[in-house]
Parts: C-alpha cells; structure tokens; sequence
C-alpha cells in the first residue's frame, strides 16, 4: 500500500479495517519463506507456484478456527423437538451444512479469500451468545468487525440482543422487560470491551491523524449503487427495471438517445451512474431503505423475546435486509445470511424450507466468480452435491411434517437449471453475445434476486407471527 498519495503501486486499496492489515503483516512473515518476491508491493500482477501454495495453505491453516466454531455451535443444538429426544443427526447435518458449505468453498479455495476464520470468529460469537457467554461473544463480535467491517450489517442484532437479555437481567411473567433490572456494570462492561479494542485497531491512525483516509478506503460511495456483477438484490430488480423500460423508451421513440446517461449499468465497471428512466439512488436513500427493513426485525428482539434463537432469527434477517438494500453490495456478502441460517435449518420445518431457498439461491449467485471453462464442471458438481445433500437430509429429518417446498418453490428452484443451460451452452453461440454481452449476468442477478427476496420476506412472515417465547423470565 503506498504511503504517499502521489506514489501508485497497485490499483487495490486496503478496503478492510487495521486487524486485518495485521494479519496479513503476520501472514507476511510466513510467506517469506516460500517465495519473496510476493512481498514487493510493487511488483504487479505476481505470480507464481510457490505463492499459490502458500495462498491455498494458509486459507486451509486459518480455517481451524472455523472448524472449531462448527464444533462450538452444534453444541448449542436443543436435544428436544416436539417433546421427543433428538438423536445426534441434526448435529451431523448442521456439521455438514457448515463445513462443506458450497458457497464458502469456492469463495476461499476457489476464488481465494480469507472468509472462513473470519466466519468462524462470528459462528463462534453466536455460539458464546447461546451459552449465555454474554461478554466472550461481545468482544469476539467487536473484533470480527475490526478484521471486516461488513459485519456491521448484522451489528443491530448484537446490539439490541445484548441490551436486552444481559444490560436487563430479569423480564417480567409475561416477557415484558423489568425496569429496575437494569444493570449499569454490565452496560460499561460492554462499553469497555467495544473501546478497548477500537481503541487497538484505530487509536495509531488516529494519533497520525490518518483515521479519515482509514475510513474512506472502508466506506467508497465513489464505487457506485451495485458492484461489476450485480449482486442479486433489490437494487438489481430496479436497475433491470430501468433497463427494460429505456429499451420500450427508444423503441417507442419517448426517449431521446442522446440524452441518456453514457454510464452504462451493464459495462462491467465499478462506478457511479445515472438511471434512464427510474429515479437515481444515492446512498442516503440505500440506508434509508436498509435502516426501515432492518427495524421491524429488531423491535421483533426487543418486544417479543425468544432468547438465543430470536437474536439468531434478527441476525439473519439484518444481514438479508442490508444485503438487499444495502450500497455498492457484493454477491459474496449473501453468505453473511446463509452460514448461521444453517443452524436454524435443523431446529423447525419453516426454516428449513426458507434455507434451502436462500441457500439453493445464494449459491447459484456466485456461478459467475467462476468464469472460465475448466471450472465450470467444478462448480456445478459441487453445487449439485451440496443441495442434493442438504434437501435429501433435511427432509429425512422433517419426513414427519408437512413437504418444505410447495409447487411455486418448487418450480422455481427447478428453474436454475434451464437458466443454467442457457447462460452457459446457449448464449454464447448466439448472435446476441456481441451486442448484448451482459445478459446473462443480467438474468442470473435478477432471477437469484427473486428468490432472495422471497426467503427474506417468507423469514419475515415467520418472525412476525411468531408468539414471545415463555422461557424469558430471566435471560
């Protein structure tokens, strides 16, 4: 990373917060010994076997701490479901979900990133919370956001949770909050692990007087309202929208060409635009959207307690709800939802049927990370595997209860594979790739973000009607 402005040696910023420059310091150190001339931050587009071998085995080293976090949360697994004792299989399957998890597999050993410890920090926060662990899973938290500050999507959660069920240490009969419960220890205890590590993370920066270029590299409002590949989410509906509606404009003449916007939607570049027809968003009004689904989810947490598993259930939904109205959002940040809704999927039937959803979805989202031809049967296999294993297991184990999927889901999960087959061994040897090359980013974005949108309102539904819980007398 340059040290002064006027010095350019790569066109990548260091968009993650300072824990994460540190373990990529350490990782430095390491990654000497297999090849130097990595280190050289000048020496662009590097590449080499020994650098390749040092990537894969340090993704493969640093994803201890996920299989731990897996071993953590199937201990958090009630051993009770409808009064009968559970044998060890929704464990085995929440391990499987989990582990072998598609998305998270070709994101860090395919595409290559570090998201699996960062992953098992916050499985492994949610585990502390579930055995009421209150200050370990709050200061996991705090540093999880420190290494990635896109965990703030599911910080509301922890919040409210937190305040709630430890700050208030004792609910009335009916679940309501006892007032004078409130503890102000417990409160300044969180506060100080919150300082405290903020305080590790940016207190050099902000000595320097650096800590406003810090967070302009961690928050770009330049980058524009989607990324390269639209991110299957309420923004790439509407951008789909306004495409369709410019085309019916300048066939029906109501448009004038010169007039609209040179910014395409669909070139493939990461900036700012303008919409043709829809009116344009800026961020304000993406966090305006975001903060208004979030809030019923999290007046859910405070109002209508339901102990660990309601915080799991807003967890979820926060990061859903910024995923689809969030800004400049990467396709990638749809596993913030999937990972811990593993662990709802083995407990109840609805939820199940809402993972295999969202998951089925979400994954197929990521094909396009995958562009080129050898790997085009790896994906699709390893898909296949996952959601034949995750849809076989789960229905084993709700067999007793009403089917997962009705005939709409059913038919539209089936879907994927048509649009598969046309984006993959249709398109390109059509007349159309030249002229309209984005389309099947286009149609995988929108088709995806259909499905997303459904499992997010279908979470909705079932966690606004969802009773308080009984067992909230005393969190």
């Amino acid at each position: 990373m340059p040290s002064h402005p006027h010095i350019a040696t790569s066109e990548w910023t260091l968009d993650y917060p300072p824990f994460f420059a540190w373990f990529e310091y350490a990782l430095s150190h390491v990654a000497k010994y297999f090849d130097q001339e990595m280190l050289n931050v000048r020496n662009l587009n590097y590449s080499s076997s020994r650098t390749l071998l040092f990537q894969r085995f340090s993704v493969i080293f640093t994803d201890a701490l996920f299989v731990y976090a897996v071993h953590e949360c199937c201990k958090c697994i009630d051993g009770k479901k409808a009064g009968k004792e559970l044998t060890e299989k929704p464990k085995f399957i929440l391990s499987v979900l989990l582990l072998w998890n598609f998305g998270l597999l070709i994101v860090d050993h395919i595409h290559f990133q570090y998201n699996g410890f960062l992953f098992g920090l916050m499985l492994l926060s949610i585990a502390r919370l579930f055995q009421k662990r209150h200050m370990e899973g709050a200061f996991l938290f705090a540093v999880l956001l420190h290494f990635k500050h896109i965990y703030l999507y599911v910080a509301p959660a922890y919040g409210v949770y937190l305040l709630r069920s430890y700050c208030f240490t004792a609910n009335k009969p009916d679940g309501s909050i006892r007032w004078n419960s409130f503890s102000f220890v417990r409160v300044i205890s969180l506060g100080l692990i919150v300082f405290l590590v903020s305080a590790l993370s940016l207190g050099p920066f902000l000595a320097l007087n650096q800590l406003p270029q810090v967070l302009s590299r961690l928050f770009p409002f330049k980058r524009g309202l989607c990324h390269a590949y639209w991110a299957p989410n309420f923004w790439a509906l509407y951008n789909a929208l306004d495409k369709v509606l410019s085309i019916i404009g300048l066939e029906l003449k109501l448009l004038d060409p010169n007039k609209i916007p040179k910014a395409s939607m669909t070139s493939g570049l990461v900036q700012q635009f303008q919409h043709t027809v829809l009116p344009s968003v800026t961020p304000l009004a993406t966090l305006i959207c975001t903060l208004i689904a979030i809030l019923p989810s999290v007046f859910c947490l405070w109002f209508k307690p339901q102990g660990p598993r309601g915080f799991l259930r807003c967890l979820i939904l926060c990061a859903l709800s910024s995923f689809l109205f969030g800004w400049h959002v990467h396709e990638k940040a749809i596993l913030l939802a999937v990972l811990p809704m593993s662990l709802l999927s083995v407990g109840k039937a609805g939820d199940a049927s809402i993972f295999l959803i969202l998951t089925t979805t979400g994954h197929y989202s990521l094909f396009p990370l995958l562009f080129t031809a050898p790997e085009l049967p790896t994906k699709i296999l390893l898909m296949l595997l996952f959601t034949t294993y995750s849809i076989s297991s789960l229905k084993t184990l709700f067999r007793k209860e009403k089917p997962l999927f009705n005939w709409l889901e059913t038919f539209y999960l089936l879907g994927l594979g048509p649009l598969e087959v046309f984006c993959e061994f249709v398109f390109p040897f059509t007349s159309w790739k030249l002229k309209y090359p984005f389309i099947p980013l286009l149609l995988t974005s929108v088709y995806c973000a259909a499905g997303i949108t459904y499992a997010w309102f279908k979470l909705y539904v079932s966690v606004l009607s969802d009773p308080p819980s009984s067992k909230t007398k005393k969190q």
